[in-house]
């Protein structure tokens, strides 16, 4: 992607490691309300993707709004043993769909949009800018189990169950762990 893409009254743009940490907390205020955590958790998450921004093959889109307001937004990096999400899945999948996805996969830590704009596509824009070249063979990431506009987003776009049911320390709901191998193939209609 060469610049700026709009839906609507938005626009997504690509953010370098620097823009990120400028607006992490922004990013985890969503990220909360999104995923229906209390807003205690922003400061600890911020101080979580701070960190990752520095992480090998850090890419970062975000979706702004009128007044640079942040909308939406996704970010991942290349997973490696040693990282906590990598090394929980490793232990929650087979070794041979350890060894096809994990080695050399982009971690999608986190995609999220605000509620009320969810449903329009801007989700579905944030992610695909996001993988747009991304130099990795596939994309991994974990979403709650459950009919959701993410899961929804996810199977739309082709990923395929690496484990199901699992349980992160942490969070009692279940997660499912998906994989979907690069570029990303969208149907016609997309």
């Amino acid at each position: 992607m060469t610049g700026t893409t709009y839906l609507r009254d938005a626009r997504v743009v690509r953010w370098g490691p620097a823009e990120f940490v400028a607006r992490v907390r922004e990013a985890m205020s969503i990220y909360a309300e999104a995923m229906g955590y209390p807003s205690t958790v922003v400061d600890n998450r911020a101080g979580y993707a701070t960190a990752h921004a520095g992480r090998r093959g850090f890419r970062a889109v975000a979706a702004l709004g009128p007044d640079d307001v942040l909308l939406g937004f996704g970010y991942g990096y290349s997973s490696e043993p040693g990282q906590w999400w990598h090394d929980q899945v490793a232990k929650a999948v087979d070794l041979g769909v350890a060894e096809q996805w994990l080695c050399g996969g982009l971690e999608l830590c986190e995609l999220h949009v605000r509620p009320a704009r969810q449903g329009a596509g801007l989700g579905r824009l944030v992610l695909t800018t996001l993988l747009e070249d991304a130099p990795h063979p596939a994309v991994l990431l974990s979403t709650p189990e459950g009919d959701t506009r993410a899961w929804r987003l996810y199977r739309s776009l082709g990923f395929l169950d690496l484990a199901r049911n699992h349980l992160f320390p942490g969070d009692s709901r279940p997660f499912a762990v998906l994989g979907a191998r690069l570029p990303l193939e969208q149907p016609d209609d997309a």
